[in-house]
């Protein structure tokens, strides 16, 4: 199973960025030893003074699939959760400045919340889905689908051409505006459409 995490796919967040919107989706991807077992912790780890959160909408990929025309992505999933991509910011910044891949900032152990997956059929229109992101009961961060500057199908299409999709493999779609830091005692709980999806505690 491999995680493939959208970028710079809200345009707010894009802004917060001080970035410009890129003119196709942008992908990166983190391993399967990232995911945060459920109901663990998240331990800030020992190599980073400064960790963000970023909740996205999520998509688990149902069938194996390659070069998928946009038409038929919608066949490649059924189900849509809710999740935070956690980053190392200033591993990232200084990876960035130097030129160099910045996967320790992004795919470390832990780095990945996966929240409770739901039928893609209880949502009346998948570009119509509200989320948001709660820290010590304070909203954070909230989002909608239609803001979205690639949509989930045409994300699936583009990964596909460049990689093959295989069952069980996740997509982060992108963060809106808001993403913030984390501190040790800090409580996250992430809701999709008012329903609460994931709750942890920072350690």
């Amino acid at each position: 199973m491999k995680i493939i995490c959208i970028g710079q796919n809200y345009s707010e967040h894009i802004k917060e960025l001080n970035s410009e919107t890129p003119k196709e989706p942008l992908f990166f991807l983190k391993p399967d030893s990232a995911v945060l077992l459920n109901k663990h912790p998240f331990v800030i780890p020992e190599f980073t003074n400064e960790v963000h959160y970023e909740v996205e909408i999520l998509v688990r990929i149902n069938r194996l699939g390659k070069y998928i025309a946009p038409k038929f992505a919608h066949k490649y999933y059924n189900e849509i959760g809710l999740g935070i991509d956690f980053t190392a910011r200033d591993l990232q910044r200084e990876c960035k400045a130097k030129g160099h891949p910045w996967e320790k900032a992004k795919a470390f152990d832990g780095s990945a919340v996966i929240g409770e997956w739901i039928n893609k059929e209880n949502f009346k229109d998948l570009r119509d889905i509200d989320f948001h992101l709660k820290k010590n009961d304070k909203i954070v961060q909230s989002g909608n689908t239609a803001d979205m500057v690639y949509d989930i199908d045409t994300l699936i299409a583009y990964v596909s051409q460049y990689m093959t999709l295989k069952i069980g493999d996740i997509l982060f779609t992108g963060t809106p505006a808001g993403v913030g830091p984390v501190a040790i005692d800090d409580k996250l709980t992430g809701y999709l459409n008012s329903k609460e999806s994931f709750t942890l505690n920072i350690k």
